[in-house]
């Protein structure tokens, strides 16, 4: 395909603006700090002063009054108004204590019987859907001629990217591009630089969808001025910045064909949750699918890393220490011998903070998660405006890692259960995780299971170590998750293309158990039963604006 009479980059519109890629810019950044630098020395001076004053006529108030002038000048990230290190280290002050005693108690002395354990690991009975993507059977011939190249910038963490790149072939479909290999962007809480060749292994996905679309790598040498860079510097006629949330199919032949048939290349940015879940033809749909469930498949690394720890999961040799004991597995052994359930526990400062939620950390983690709001978002989270009581009640917080081991324990899962902790970093360290270990004492995760040797290729780099999680997640016999979010309608929407148990917490009806001090365990353990009995895989068509990567059925599942 040649474009030969499109070779220069298209003029720089009119206007001095510049384009910010993805959020403020350094000047305001750099406004911000000062102002905050401003407020924050202003109310430390008050502070000395008054401190000063108190202590001036007592003995020791000279040392004391020195200690506080030159404590800022040793320990600078304790006063940095935007430093992060701060909401962490005063929260670490005041180890977070269990906040459900009554319950703990209980639940460290229950008992299962073999029947209830029996059919807590039972597989999902056939529910009459099956997996069915027609266009792999029915494969249609490329147009010979495309009508340009499209490419998409992909902000947010891996499960968010991953459904970005699936819209981005069902767009290039629907305008009759070429798609150029999606770029991802660096997250900016988790500060990854991953690329989609580090993560995804880009012959399959080319090889899997070359009957519906055309795929290359890398633009040719003639387009080659379209980047990041070229975009991140001033306003391009040939981005499409104006993409709204869901947009229609006939949104993009209206605003962004012209486009390519102008200049033979659009660069879409944002492109998170951009196209339409309602009202697109069904092949669009299956193709999101195929894409989802069979063009993604991740890097032979990090497939050889997830499956080792499945294995050891499965398979358990007895307790390790730093230096792993290789082992070796039968394959022949019968998979039903060992069986574990991963749980998905999202539990970070970011998600901590824009919950509005108190999670038990004291007076010092409340201040220190509201000015992590105040600095991130300035203040503009809704939940805030609620208390932690009206948003518990609505089902709005998540669990905290002693609540889902609370849900766990009442469903039926003993201190025998293998447990597979999908996570990042917990916020509250090991004090806010103790809990749930007490209650699950075979509790796992990569660091535990993995050698730094086998974890080399992966440390430090989020999307990777969420892409090993995801893999154990799609092997083990029941999944939950802690709370809603990308990861969580990933796992949950595959597990449901494959009938694979997983639990739904229903967040309203334990926020207003969590609520009740009073509550007896025999009690809990009853509604909570009671409350899940229809909430571990049962498959759910999925009603308007509801998520395809979420609710696969009908779209991607026949009825049998």
């Amino acid at each position: 395909m040649s474009f030969s009479s499109r070779r220069s980059p298209p003029p720089r519109l009119s206007g001095s603006r510049v384009w910010v890629w993805g959020g403020r810019s350094s000047a305001d950044s750099l406004g911000l700090e000062r102002i905050w630098g401003r407020r924050w020395r202003r109310r430390r001076t008050a502070a000395m002063l008054r401190f000063w004053s108190q202590y001036q006529s007592h003995r020791g108030g000279a040392f004391a009054a020195l200690l506080v002038l030159l404590l800022p000048a040793f320990c600078p990230s304790l006063f940095s108004p935007l430093g992060h290190a701060l909401p962490s280290i005063f929260s670490e002050w005041n180890a977070p204590k269990p906040r459900h005693m009554s319950l703990l108690k209980g639940a460290l002395q229950r008992q299962i019987s073999d029947e209830q354990n029996s059919e807590l690991w039972a597989s999902l009975a056939h529910q009459g859907w099956r997996p069915c993507i027609e266009s792999e059977n029915n494969p249609v011939s490329l147009p010979t001629k495309s009508t340009g190249y499209i490419q998409v910038f992909l902000d947010g963490g891996l499960n968010q990217q991953r459904m970005g790149i699936c819209d981005a072939v069902a767009v290039a479909k629907i305008l009759n591009a070429t798609l150029v290999i999606p770029h991802l962007e660096v997250n900016p809480v988790w500060k990854d630089s991953s690329s989609f060749e580090d993560i995804y292994d880009v012959d399959h996905f080319i090889s899997v969808l070359k009957d519906e679309i055309s795929i290359v790598r890398e633009l040719p040498q003639e387009f080659s001025w379209s980047t990041r860079e070229y975009y991140a510097v001033a306003i391009r006629a040939t981005r499409v910045k104006t993409a709204p949330v869901h947009a229609s199919a006939n949104w993009y032949i209206e605003n962004v064909a012209p486009i390519l048939q102008s200049y033979g290349i659009a660069a879409i940015a944002p492109f998170s949750h951009r196209l339409a879940f309602d009202n697109l033809p069904g092949e669009l749909q299956q193709l999101r699918c195929k894409v989802n469930f069979q063009a993604l498949v991740f890097v032979p690394h990090i497939n050889a890393l997830g499956e080792a720890l499945v294995k050891r999961l499965r398979y358990p040799v007895g307790k390790h220490s730093d230096e792993y004991i290789q082992e070796v597995v039968d394959e022949n052994v019968d998979a039903a011998s060992g069986k574990f359930v991963v749980l998905h526990l999202r539990f970070d400062k970011d998600m901590a903070a824009h919950s509005a939620c108190d999670f038990g950390g004291g007076k010092a983690e409340r201040l220190a998660l509201a000015k992590y709001r105040q600095v991130i978002w300035q203040g503009r989270v809704l939940n805030s405006q609620f208390t932690d009581e009206e948003l518990r009640s609505q089902g709005r917080c998540p669990l905290t890692p002693e609540e889902i081991g609370l849900l766990l324990a009442a469903l039926g899962f003993d201190s025998r259960t293998r447990l597979y902790l999908a996570s990042h970093k917990v916020y509250g360290g090991e004090a806010r995780i103790s809990s749930l270990r007490k209650l699950f004492p075979l509790m796992e995760d990569k660091k535990s299971l993995a050698s730094e040797e086998e974890l080399a290729k992966v440390e430090g780099k989020a999307s990777l170590l969420a892409a090993v999680d995801y893999y154990v997640s799609m092997q083990s016999d029941v999944f939950i998750s802690a709370s809603p979010g990308n990861m969580h309608n990933a796992v949950v929407g595959r597990r449901t293309y494959l009938n694979l148990k997983t639990i739904r917490p229903n967040m309203s009806l334990l926020g207003q158990l969590f609520l009740n001090k009073s509550m007896e365990w025999s009690e809990f353990q009853q509604v909570v039963q009671a409350g899940h009995k229809n909430r571990q895989g049962q498959i759910r068509p999925r009603k308007p604006k509801q998520s395809i990567y979420t609710y696969p059925a009908p779209d991607c599942m026949c009825q049998q």
